[in-house]
Parts: structure tokens; sequence; C-alpha cells
């Protein structure tokens, strides 16, 4: 891997810095407890990061989005990890009855509003509900389900249609248990798991700097980790013994994307067995 490509992350972690550390100074200022509770800290600091970063982001990534949300997002969605709501923009109103937007961030749920109203989706309708637990709290999840779905005549809770991972499993804690009861006890059987996440490299050379960096780039990015194999963690999931928790699968990856990148993406669409 040229040294060149290895270091370029120096430029995004020095404009990422300068972006979010004033206005991340002014809180601590206005709050100096904050100093003593560094999970808000780090909350407070990606706000204000993607407020700048989060629209690049989305607009690097539409292709993408346009080809894995729009055509095959239907029903109940829940987007776990949903930022500022970008992916609500995808959606295609006619087929997506409720957008459910997870984001434990709430200095995002205004974005994530303003984005959901846009397209459609409206809180005093119930088609738009935004949560502020984490993906791994699945109880809060399904209490939240049955409070705003209908329950099926057979007296089976409401399960959502189609889950949404847009660069989310590289932060979320425990990510292989948090995906296995995702999967299992929130996605109703031939329920789609959309997925566009950076992954670890096949190269071991680009591998090898992904690992070096991931310490210092979760301080920076409120946890987020490049060295996740979450592809591979999503491909091989398995359920209650099952061979595979999938009946259907397929994978691609972003046309854009160079072998020496040190955020390669995978993109994937799974139907649920």
């Amino acid at each position: 891997m040229k040294l060149s490509n290895a270091l370029s992350l120096l430029t995004d972690l020095r404009i990422g810095i300068s972006i979010a550390i004033i206005p991340t100074l002014k809180a601590i200022l206005w709050n100096p407890t904050l100093l003593f509770r560094p999970r808000a800290l780090s909350r407070i600091f990606m706000a204000n990061l993607w407020m700048t970063f989060g629209p690049g982001v989305d607009s690097s990534a539409k292709a993408v989005k346009e080809g894995l949300i729009t055509p095959n997002a239907y029903g109940i969605v829940l987007d776990i990890g949903a930022g500022h709501g970008h992916s609500v923009l995808y959606l295609n109103r006619a087929r997506v009855s409720r957008y459910i937007a997870l984001e434990p961030n709430v200095l995002m749920h205004e974005h994530i509003r303003a984005n959901a109203n846009a397209a459609g989706y409206h809180e005093s309708a119930g088609t738009l509900v935004i949560l502020s637990c984490g993906a791994e709290d699945t109880k809060s999840i399904l209490n939240s389900l049955s409070l705003i779905a209908p329950t099926h005549t057979s007296g089976q809770p409401q399960l959502v249609d189609t889950i949404i991972s847009i660069l989310t499993l590289c932060t979320i804690p425990e990510p292989q248990k948090t995906l296995t009861n995702l999967v299992r006890d929130v996605l109703k059987n031939g329920g789609q798991f959309l997925v566009y996440e950076h992954v670890l490299s096949k190269r071991e050379d680009v591998a090898w700097w992904q690992r070096f960096w991931a310490p210092i780039w979760a301080i920076a990015f409120d946890g987020c980790r490049m060295d996740r194999p979450s592809d591979v963690w999503v491909e091989e999931l398995t359920l209650d013994g099952k061979a595979s928790a999938w009946r259907e699968s397929k994978t691609w990856l972003k046309d854009d994307d160079h072998e020496e990148n040190l955020f390669f993406h995978s993109v994937g669409r799974f139907v649920k067995a």
C-alpha cells in the first residue's frame, strides 16, 4: 500500500477536528460537567462534525443508495443509526408505510425530522417515529413497535419489513450480537436487511493500516471502527441453528472504491429465511 494512501486519513482527521473543536469547546465552557461525561462530549463533537461531513458522505453514496434502498425498501422500515435521516430521501413513499429512525444521538433528531417531513413522513400522521435507543436495545424497539403498529390477528407483535444499515455497524457495541438480535427478533421472516458499510479490506497491507488507525479514528468519530469485517458478519449470520439466516442474498462493491481505500465499502441485500 502506498504510504500516501495510508496517511491520507490525517487530512480527514485535521479537517474534522478543525470543524468540530470550537463548538465542542463552547459546549464545555457552558457545561463543564461534560469533561466527566465522555460519551456525551463525543456526541456533541460528532453532531457538529456531521453538519459538514454528513451531506458529502450522503452525496458520495447517492448512486449506491438509489440502487439499494429505492427499489427494495418496503412496508415498515427501521433505519438503524439514522444520523441526519438521509436514507429517508431514497425511500419510495408509495411502498414504505412507516419510517422508524433509530438514532441515539438526540442532537441529530431535528435533522431526521426535517428530512423525513420533506419526504412525506410525519410524526403527527404516525408515519414517522424517531427513537433514541441504540440498535442493541431490541426490547425498546419492539415496545415502540407495539405502540405504533397493529398486532397481527395471531396475537404476534408486528415486526419490521426492512432494516437499513448505512455506515452503522462500524459504531454499534457488540456488533455481532446486536446484528443477530435485530434480525432474529425485529425483522420479520421474508423481510429485508439492506446494508452499506465500510469494512475491513481483504488486502492484508490495507487491513494493517485500518487496524493501526482504528483506535485513533474511533476517538474522533464517536466510536467508528474502520477495521470491522461487517460484510462477513452479515453474510455468515446464522439463527437458531440454521445453516444461514438468509434465504436470498446479493452483495456487491461500491463502483468508485479503489483497492487501497482505507474506507472500502460493501453493499448487500439480504432476505431473511
